[in-house]
């Protein structure tokens, strides 16, 4: 762990990123770092920020995904770099590929696919991506994709991630406020999340869901799998035709309808969230392209489904409430949600709490996305949940990173989307359905059966319930009567001891007048 520290530092000062930041230093540490500078580096900065976090792997290559959608974090140069880490990784050695490949199908590429590109079709974090044609029987093939793990992952992935645990228990230590941020539990969920990744069987059958979920949507296609040819290592899927999400220049010159496009990116994801409770988590444009064959109704296609999340109904009910709050600018009821739910300490004044909410985000509501500066909402929210303790909820983090993805592609797609105006009819009519007179009557509908099944069985567990507390009722009379028997007997027994003392007191009294006398 302490030598993947040293690598870290290493890589970043041979990658020379103190460039970034030597200006802002104070003169010591400018001082201390200035030999750093006899190292030779011509690559811009942009170059080396990237190569750096392909060096440092799979956990920095996808910090550096969700960054690439950030235009309003980076500067045009360094976006341009940081996609690449979508799909444009350093490849592994094809000869190693092959090798998986040939292994998990038990046989030979020949005897698998009429032909097979040997150079990557896309290099990400986790796996290398391979076209091929598929031998389908009476001479016929389909075009194929195969999706390959890199090798020797899985042990870069635990060092890097027992390191944060390291550094996290290291900050709980220094910073006791830090504890509200659950930093272990967060990076727990993710080392999970991550090492899922790494077992194509799962992603096989998040694609197959999410498939089922969107096949008649006519919004949202996910290709076909086959799961016979499948295994941990190894998964081939159907290939689509599609152009990415970011492909803004090749949207406008085929006259695809970018507005729509980006409302109906937001649709997808709460629906996903709401309606399935089954969300794709790892929305970023690797993953994410866009059939334009109808520019006037463009869909888009899910790849990568190797993270994919949920919640549970109380989390969905929740967060949901705290959407229509806020959207109706009600920050009192977000206030009050959240001391409910023990988010906030009780003794949190929920008056005061609802102004600091309101000072924090009412500035960029009805604003769109190219209006509002993430960072200064960042800044604002951090400061608020220190300044009133707020506890953060791991298992909303996963929800939160999606969140990012969707707003950076969302500010890429069309920078004058308003998420408030596209999301609050689906959320208003989603909450109604929870908590309206509609919805109460559908439980009672559906809970019915039930009730009329267990209804001639009531009487007899009535009286049941009734003879067991009677039964209680004696048992407890019975007990009374013991517990006062033996308090009793204590307070007999305490007057014979202190009748006992006195006796030999005055026993003791006499003798010592007969032995003086």
């Amino acid at each position: 762990m302490f030598l993947r520290a040293i690598r870290i530092i290493f890589t970043a000062l041979y990658r020379r990123l103190d460039r970034s930041i030597s200006s802002k230093l104070p003169l010591m540490w400018r001082m201390i770092l200035f030999p750093i500078k006899l190292i030779p580096c011509k690559a811009p900065l942009s170059v080396s920020f990237r190569k750096a976090l392909e060096d440092l792997g799979p956990i920095f290559v996808k910090i550096g995904q969700i960054l690439s959608t950030r235009k309003d974090l980076f500067d045009l140069e360094t976006l341009n770099e940081l996609e690449k880490l979508q799909d444009k990784v350093a490849p592994f050695d094809t000869s190693l590929a092959i090798e998986i490949i040939e292994k998990e199908l038990g046989a030979s590429l020949e005897e698998t696919f009429t032909s097979f590109n040997k150079t990557p079709l896309a290099s990400a974090s986790v796996a290398q991506i391979y076209e091929a044609k598929l031998v389908c029987g009476n001479e016929t093939s389909k075009d194929v994709v195969l999706k390959v793990i890199r090798p020797n992952i899985e042990k870069t992935i635990k060092k890097d991630i027992e390191l944060m645990k390291w550094l996290a228990k290291i900050l709980r230590s220094l910073i006791p406020d830090s504890k509200r941020l659950h930093l272990e539990t967060v990076i727990e969920d993710y080392e999970r999340t991550l090492l899922n990744e790494l077992d194509l069987r799962i992603e096989l059958d998040n694609t197959k869901s999410l498939r089922e979920k969107w096949e008649q949507s006519g919004k949202l296609y996910v290709p076909e799998v086959y799961e016979d040819l499948s295994s941990e290592r190894l998964m081939i899927m159907e290939r689509v035709e599609g152009l990415p999400v970011n492909s803004i220049t090749s949207f406008k010159e085929n006259n695809v309808d970018l507005r729509k496009l980006a409302h109906l990116g937001v649709e997808i994801f709460f629906t996903q969230v709401f309606e399935h409770n089954f969300f794709h988590a790892d929305m970023h444009p690797g993953n994410v392209f866009v059939d334009i064959t109808n520019p006037e109704r463009p869909t888009y296609i899910a790849l990568d489904c190797a993270v994919v999340g949920s919640l549970n109904e109380e989390d969905r009910l929740y967060l949901a409430k705290n959407i229509y709050s806020f959207f109706h600018r009600d920050y009192l009821e977000i206030a009050r949600l959240h001391h409910e739910s023990g988010w906030i300490p009780k003794k949190t004044d929920v008056e005061e709490f609802a102004r600091v909410i309101r000072n924090a985000v009412d500035p960029y509501f009805n604003k769109p996305i190219s209006e509002i500066s993430l960072s200064n909402v960042l800044i604002n929210l951090f400061n608020l949940a220190k300044t009133h303790k707020v506890e953060i909820q791991p298992q909303l983090i996963l929800l939160q990173k999606n969140l990012l993805n969707i707003e950076g592609m969302g500010r890429q797609v069309y920078p004058e989307l308003n998420l408030w105006e596209t999301a609050a009819p689906f959320i208003e009519n989603w909450v109604k359905e929870r908590i309206g007179i509609a919805s109460i009557a559908k439980r009672l509908k559906k809970k019915f059966p039930i009730w009329m099944e267990t209804l001639p069985e009531l009487p007899e567990q009535v009286a049941k319930s009734l003879s067991e507390i009677k039964n209680i009722q004696m048992e407890q009379t019975r007990q009374l009567k013991k517990l006062t028997k033996v308090m009793e007997k204590r307070e007999r027994d305490k007057s014979l001891i202190l009748l006992g003392l006195a006796a030999l007191a005055g026993s003791s009294f006499f003798y010592w007048i007969y032995i003086n006398l």
